[in-house]
């Protein structure tokens, strides 16, 4: 048997709840496109972000350790995965569209540079001189809707509105998005309400849920955390209960990070279904006309997951395992950044690229789509 689009989305509107994003209700694409015959329009948009260059490129970039630094540790495409993982869980849970929720996870971080935030922070420093600045969710909009050429008709990937609105409004505690509409097409049609739909909500706090703890388990892995330190942190005690040493150590941390993973989600979930409630959410509408975020930890949640957070910034991020590579990628880009703005014929661009634009925006966008080591590679030639 063989479903088609229409089916899915006929699928969608009885089995999903009422302020779910219906494909089928999609507000559509900037350059009209033929509907696909078996796959819904996020269905379809999650297969261009898997096949673009920028998700590729992402198993080379940083997630907390420069990428040759293990093999087992997060890359940017890694932590991108378990983010879609957990969204979908969770989608499924409450009702959302699962597919609207995974597309948005696995483009979020589109758009970020080499060697993880502090790459960020530097070439955000570097475009001030400029009167510019540098964010990673608007490069990751700037990506699927100018910077991607795969089809003849149009520039990027002509993503749905509901996927780019959720990828600027992506919020966590390391994303600034600005406060007015950054969400526009080639065109400049703008992203015109203030919240973004529950799906886009909900990966919000599957990206926090993904980085605490793939950070832990990285930071562990690595010798810069111990269980000794982490034993004085209320979420990961909490997490140990019922969790037993007999396997060994290195099975039990992996089955406490994965007991930890099990009760944020669950958290999220059950205070969130409360949320839906108390505000009488019925339609998509009222999500959008609602100025508080419907998908949240509770405050006993959220109160022990500041403890987590705080923790690991002083004892890992802020480690001087990680600051000194953090100190190299700094430079690296520092030195890429002066290079091409003084040699911009080096840049290997498009035919097909705005060569309009202001150089320091073409620059940018050649420094922060370079993997780990490429940039490192061309910093040690020059």
């Amino acid at each position: 048997m063989i479903f088609t689009r229409s089916q899915l989305e006929a699928q969608e509107v009885s089995r999903l709840a009422s302020y779910a994003v219906k494909s089928g209700q999609s507000r559509g694409r900037f350059y009209t496109e033929k509907s696909d015959l078996t796959r819904t329009s996020f269905q379809r948009d999650r297969d261009r972000v898997i096949h673009s260059k920028a998700f590729r490129r992402s198993k080379g970039k940083t997630q907390v350790f420069v990428a040759h630094y293990g093999d087992h540790y997060r890359s940017r495409m890694m932590h991108s995965m378990e983010v879609a993982q957990i969204s979908r869980d969770m989608a499924r849970t409450l009702g959302l569209n699962e597919d609207l929720a995974e597309t948005i996870a696995l483009a979020h971080d589109l758009g970020h540079t080499p060697f993880g935030h502090a790459g960020e922070t530097t070439l955000h420093e570097m475009m001030q001189p400029y009167g510019l600045r540098f964010e990673h969710n608007e490069q990751s909009l700037r990506i699927v809707e100018r910077l991607e050429y795969r089809y003849a008709d149009f520039i990027g990937l002509n993503l749905t509105y509901e996927v780019r609105d959720g990828l600027i409004k992506h919020r966590t505690t390391y994303d600034h998005p600005p406060k007015r509409g950054f969400g526009s097409a080639p065109s400049g049609v703008e992203i015109d309400h203030p919240m973004a739909s529950l799906e886009a909500q909900l990966v919000n706090l599957a990206d926090e849920i993904a980085y605490q703890n793939h950070d832990i388990d990285d930071g562990l892995r690595s010798g810069i955390l111990t269980v000794k330190k982490l034993n004085g942190i209320a979420l990961w005690k909490k997490a140990q209960e019922g969790v037993t040493m007999e396997p060994g150590e290195e099975v039990w941390i992996s089955m406490t990070v994965s007991a930890l993973i099990k009760l944020m989600i669950h958290d999220v979930c059950r205070h969130s279904d409360a949320l839906l409630n108390h505000h009488f959410i019925r339609t998509l509408e009222d999500v959008y006309q609602t100025a508080a975020p419907l998908i949240a930890f509770s405050p006993e949640m959220q109160m022990m997951n500041d403890e987590l957070k705080m923790f690991l910034h002083s004892h890992f991020y802020q480690s001087e395992g990680v600051t000194k590579y953090n100190l190299t990628g700094q430079k690296a880009i520092q030195v890429l950044f002066a290079y091409f703005m003084d040699h911009f014929e080096a840049i290997p661009l498009d035919p097909r690229a705005d060569r309009t634009e202001p150089r320091a925006i073409l620059v940018k966008d050649y420094v922060a789509g370079m993997t780990d080591n490429f940039a490192l590679e061309m910093y040690r030639k020059l």
